[in-house]
């Protein structure tokens, strides 16, 4: 089910993070207490149905609670046409699990990313770019969860 609010959020246990994209999905998780999250290798996307095949291997190994979606929007908060496609991923997830979903904007964590994986040849960068991102999308949900 997809949530809008993250006060129905789960409060415990392990929470998996996607950054979804055309050609690649960022993988990150956190640990039972969410003191800890873990870049997972990225997932690479040939077709959407065995993208969510991987990603409920990775809830039924990793015993998931929740999940994070990292949500693109523009500057000044409106859709594009890749978060029309996040949105329908999501759906389709959704479809496949009864684990709750959220949402949370992305905006820069790519740059982000890029910063900290730091002055790497472009080969690592497209290697381990999309899950660094999906580790700062998590990090910040938990701070959220935190908050509320």
């Amino acid at each position: 089910m997809i949530l809008s609010d993250y006060k129905d959020f789960p409060r415990n246990g392990r929470i998996l993070s996607l950054d979804w994209g055309l050609r690649r999905c960022g993988v990150a998780v956190s640990d039972e207490n969410r003191n800890f999250v873990f870049v997972r290798p990225q997932l690479y996307i040939k077709t959407q149905d065995e993208l969510i095949q991987n990603v409920l291997g990775i809830i039924a190994e990793d015993k998931i609670s929740g999940i994070v979606i990292g949500l693109p929007l523009y500057s000044d908060g409106t859709d594009s046409d890749t978060t029309k496609m996040v949105r329908e991923f999501a759906k389709i997830l959704s479809n496949n699990t009864d684990l709750p979903i959220i949402f949370i904007e992305e905006n820069l964590t790519s740059a982000t990313a890029q910063e900290e994986i730091g002055r790497k040849s472009i080969t690592k960068i497209k290697q381990e770019l999309d899950s660094v991102s999906a580790k700062i999308i998590l990090e910040n949900a938990i701070s959220m969860l935190r908050r509320i």
